[in-house]
């Protein structure tokens, strides 16, 4: 398998504020790789030294097995990129950003521009002055989805955009991926992360707590178990327990133990059960929620 991306140790300090702590991860050809976190947990700069914006203090960034910082340049020939809060020549319009970005990135301007163009919506004849936020990330999303490049780096991309237009950018983004395409995708809204991604790198306080496949994530997480039973009270010390007005309990598990309390429930008097699988922000909340936590007795 191809590494597209290689970040290792990387190390960044702002003054004697530590922004990232031995951060690693691997982005494969093919992938769409999560990079997930809240503001500030150190994506954004993360992505910033990938660029070569920022000057990491130790660690190696690889772009396609080749140092990516050596010829920031050449790197840029190779990426495509969108931030969270876009920035545009305030005189040009947005087609002419759009024709001088691909430029610029050595691409051809293709039929593909004038179908992101309507699908997004955009009036290209205007000067980006007049342009809303979410206008000014259109711009951008369609001169990246435009670029034919090694790997497409999105950070909160779809902020300013409504919801019609984030799932415009999720079709994308699965076509990219239909294509063979590597995409890494950094962002806070874990539902439009979920639907997309194959692996996933969460970011803590400038330091990864966990990488892995999303599947493989959801192996080792807890389950969430909503169930009707005649005696709620062996199950008041489970993680998240909660119960409804109509009786209806809910609690999460360890998936390790779900046979103990499949058995504990029946000894309960369960008249109805349902166990589901962790979503990708039950995943998330395990490492930024510290009462998120399997039950172990």
């Amino acid at each position: 398998m191809t590494k597209v991306l290689e970040i290792s140790h990387l190390n960044k300090t702002f003054g004697k504020f530590q922004a990232l702590s031995d951060v690693s991860f691997t982005v494969n050809q093919g992938q769409v790789f999560g990079f997930l976190g809240p503001n500030g947990a150190g994506k954004t700069t993360t992505i910033r030294s990938v660029l070569g914006l920022l000057k990491r203090d130790s660690g190696t960034i690889k772009l396609m097995g080749e140092d990516a910082t050596g010829n920031v340049l050449d790197t840029h020939r190779h990426i495509a990129y969108v931030p969270g809060d876009v920035y545009l020549w305030p005189n040009l319009t947005g087609g002419e950003t759009i024709d001088l970005l691909l430029r610029m990135g050595g691409h051809a301007r293709t039929k593909r521009v004038d179908d992101l163009i309507k699908l997004f919506e955009l009036d290209p004849r205007k000067k980006n002055r007049t342009y809303s936020k979410g206008n000014r990330q259109k711009v951008a999303l369609i001169a990246a989805f435009s670029a034919n490049v090694d790997l497409y780096i999105f950070d909160e991309p779809t902020s300013g955009l409504d919801p019609l237009q984030a799932r415009n950018f999720q079709d994308q983004i699965l076509a990219l991926k239909q294509a063979g395409k590597t995409v890494l995708l950094s962002s806070h809204i874990l539902s439009e992360v979920e639907k997309v991604v194959d692996c996933v790198a969460v970011i803590r306080q400038g330091q990864i707590v966990e990488v892995g496949s999303l599947t493989d994530l959801q192996e080792h997480a807890a389950l969430r178990i909503n169930a009707q039973v005649q005696d709620w009270t062996p199950f008041q010390d489970y993680p998240k327990f909660h119960q409804e007005l109509n009786g209806e309990i809910s609690f999460t598990v360890a998936r390790a133990l779900l046979p103990k309390t499949m058995t504990a429930l029946v000894t309960a008097g369960v008249t109805d059960l349902k166990v589901t699988p962790p979503t990708l922000e039950d995943l998330f909340m395990q490492y930024y929620d510290t009462g998120a936590v399997a039950h172990e007795s």
